[in-house]
């Protein structure tokens, strides 16, 4: 993939509408073991998540998930496990932002505001121990080596945090994907038949309501319909019976 690839990639992923199953401040709480678990031991749970993202299919395996130059020319098809071992352990953060990448793309899922924040944080951190270290070495200057050291103990230390939190939220997300967090609600618009009220023993009208008669009280009951045509009693006796045409004594 190459520097056009990967831009056009990162502006597509910023439209994604989707977010995790879990923050990276939730992460522990969702799962504390796994946290501790990848906390220990990140580079065992970057293989087993990578793995499970391409749903334990390691013919689809290529090396940092395709996102660097490097990728598809390491003999990934010959021996792809000793290739992923080769990954999380020479290149551990690429391999969990590789990951990262599978599932945000196979998902549409954007990374939040607080998640960029602390990732920035983290990155920002380890950029200042590196300015303080080179700094040292220049000056030869003992106080700035030691506040370089301290920085760079920090930065690993929330660099190792903060790659346990993501890892976390790679598995929550797949034991979602998986159906592991049990079944989602199905989200679906109620017939109209059922959005009325309990107390109502017939929904009410989709439409106007029917009209009264002019002048009727409400619920008086509408005159009986003659059955057949013409109606009994019809016409009047007074009428006049129908006789030949014209009617006799009748003169022009």
């Amino acid at each position: 993939m190459g520097l056009d690839d990967q831009v056009e990639k990162m502006e597509i992923r910023k439209n994604y509408r989707n977010v995790w199953h879990t923050n990276l401040l939730s992460t522990i709480s969702a799962d504390t073991p796994y946290c501790l678990f990848s906390l220990f031991c990140g580079p065992c749970v970057s293989y087993m998540l990578r793995k499970r993202a391409l749903y334990n299919d390691m013919s689809r395996y290529v090396c940092c998930a395709g996102y660097l130059p490097c990728s598809g020319k390491c003999g990934e098809s010959k021996c792809p496990e000793l290739c992923l071992c080769t990954e999380v352990v020479c290149c551990f953060c690429n391999s969990v932002a590789s990951t990262r990448f599978l599932l945000q793309d196979e998902f549409n899922i954007q990374t939040t505001q607080c998640d960029n924040c602390i990732i920035g944080f983290m990155f920002c951190l380890q950029q200042l121990a590196c300015i303080c270290s080179l700094v040292a070495c220049i000056t030869g200057n003992d106080e700035i080596g030691d506040l370089a050291q301290m920085l760079t103990c920090l930065s690993d230390l929330v660099y190792c945090t903060v790659c346990a939190c993501i890892q976390t939220q790679h598995k929550v997300e797949m034991d979602k994907r998986d159906g592991k967090l049990g079944p989602q609600p199905a989200m679906a618009v109620p017939p109209v038949q059922q959005m009325s009220r309990i107390d109502q023993p017939v929904p009410p009208y989709a439409g106007y309501a029917p009209q009264q008669a002019y002048g009727q009280p409400y619920g008086y009951p509408p005159p009986p319909q003659a059955q057949g045509y013409p109606p009994a009693g019809y016409p009047p006796p007074a009428y006049p019976q129908p006789h030949a045409y014209p009617p006799p004594g009748y003169s022009r």
